[in-house]
C-alpha cells in the first residue's frame, strides 16, 4: 500500500474510531488497515493512535497527523477533478428522511447513476441525530433549523406546509373557520425528535408566525402514522404539501385554513465542518437541490 492509500486508510479510522468498522468501509480486510497504521508509525517514528478494547483514538502526534492528512487528501482531490474530464469516484454515504427521499431523490436516481457512474451510494434513513463522523456518513438531509455548532448547514429548499384533516373529522367537528377560532377542534400531536415535547399547530398571519395547540388525544412521532391517523379522523395535522398531494386529490385529507398556512419547512444538508468538501460529496449536494428545486411542491433556498 503506498503512502497516500495508507493515509486515506489512517482517517478513516479516526473518523470512525475503529479499525473494524473503517476497513468496511474501505472494503479492506482488517489486518491491511493494522498494517497501514504501523508502517506510518514506523515511518514517522510516533505513535499515532491509542488503542483499547473498546477504542481507537488519536494520540496528540496521530491529531496532528490527521488534520495534515485531510489537507493533502482534499488537496489531491482537487487537483484530480480540475480536470474538465475528471469524475467523482467512490462510495458516498448519506443520511436522509425516508419519505422525503422516496419523494425526490429516488425516483431520479438512474440520471445521478447516469451521470456519475463511478459513483456508490449508501442511503441510510431517518431524522435523527447523526454524529456525521462518527458514523461515517458524509452529508445528512434533515428538514427544520439545525442546532448543533460543529457542522456546516446548506439550506437546498424550503417545502410549503399544508392543515389537513379527513371529511369524516370535518363532518363531526366542522370546517375550521379561523386560526384564532378553533375551539371544539382537537390535533393529532406529533412529538417533536428534538425536544420530545408535542409540537403546537402554526400559522402565517399577515406574516406573522401564531402558534395554537389543541386537545388531542393521540400523540405520534412517525411522519406516516401521523398521516394514517389523520385518515381516521383523529384530528387535525400539518404536513409537507407533497405528502398529501395524492390523499387532498382523491379526497381522503381536504386543505384547512389555506389563507394561513404553516410556514415552509427548510431542508438542510449538513456536513463536518472539519471537512474539506469532497468532489463526490459536492455533486451530490448540487444534484439534490436541483432534484428539490425541479419540484412544484418544493421552493429553491439555497444558502449557506
Amino acid at each position: 500500500m503506498d503512502r497516500i492509500d495508507a493515509m486515506r486508510v489512517f482517517v478513516r479510522i479516526v473518523e470512525r474510531g475503529s479499525f473494524v468498522r473503517a476497513a468496511e468501509d474501505l472494503g479492506l480486510p482488517p489486518s491491511t488497515a493494522t498494517d497501514a497504521v504501523k508502517q506510518l508509525e514506523t515511518r514517522l517514528g510516533v505513535r499515532l493512535l491509542q488503542r483499547t478494547t473498546r477504542q481507537v483514538r488519536t494520540t496528540l502526534d496521530g491529531e496532528a497527523y490527521y488534520r495534515r492528512c485531510l489537507a493533502i487528501l482534499n488537496d489531491i482531490e482537487e487537483a484530480e477533478s480540475a480536470f474538465s474530464g475528471a469524475l467523482p469516484r467512490g462510495l458516498l454515504r448519506v443520511d436522509v428522511q425516508g419519505t422525503q427521499a422516496r419523494r425526490f431523490i429516488v425516483p431520479a436516481l438512474p440520471r445521478f447513476f447516469a451521470d456519475y457512474p463511478d459513483l456508490e451510494l449508501f442511503m441510510s434513513e431517518g431524522d435523527r441525530f447523526v454524529d456525521l463522523v462518527g458514523e461515517g456518513i458524509d452529508c445528512a438531509l434533515r428538514t427544520g433549523e439545525p442546532k448543533e455548532s460543529d457542522i456546516i448547514a446548506r439550506r437546498i429548499a424550503m417545502l410549503p406546509e399544508v392543515t389537513v384533516a379527513s371529511a369524516n373529522y370535518i363532518g363531526r367537528f366542522g370546517h375550521p373557520q379561523r386560526w384564532d377560532a378553533l375551539d371544539g377542534h382537537r390535533m393529532i400531536g406529533f412529538r417533536s425528535s428534538a425536544t420530545g415535547g408535542v409540537l403546537p399547530l402554526e400559522f402565517m398571519v399577515n406574516g406573522t408566525r401564531k402558534t395554537v395547540t389543541l386537545p388531542s388525544t393521540l400523540a405520534v412521532n412517525g411522519a406516516d402514522t401521523y398521516k394514517a391517523a389523520a385518515q381516521q379522523g383523529l384530528g387535525l395535522i400539518q404536513v409537507p404539501r407533497y405528502s398529501v398531494e395524492q390523499d387532498l386529490a382523491e379526497g381522503r385529507l381536504l386543505e384547512c385554513l389555506p389563507e394561513t398556512p404553516p410556514s415552509p419547512t427548510p431542508v438542510y444538508v449538513l456536513y463536518p465542518r472539519s471537512r474539506q468538501l469532497s468532489l463526490r460529496v459536492r455533486v451530490f449536494i448540487e444534484w439534490v437541490a436541483k432534484e428539490y428545486a425541479s419540484h412544484s411542491g418544493s421552493i429553491a433556498a439555497t444558502n449557506d
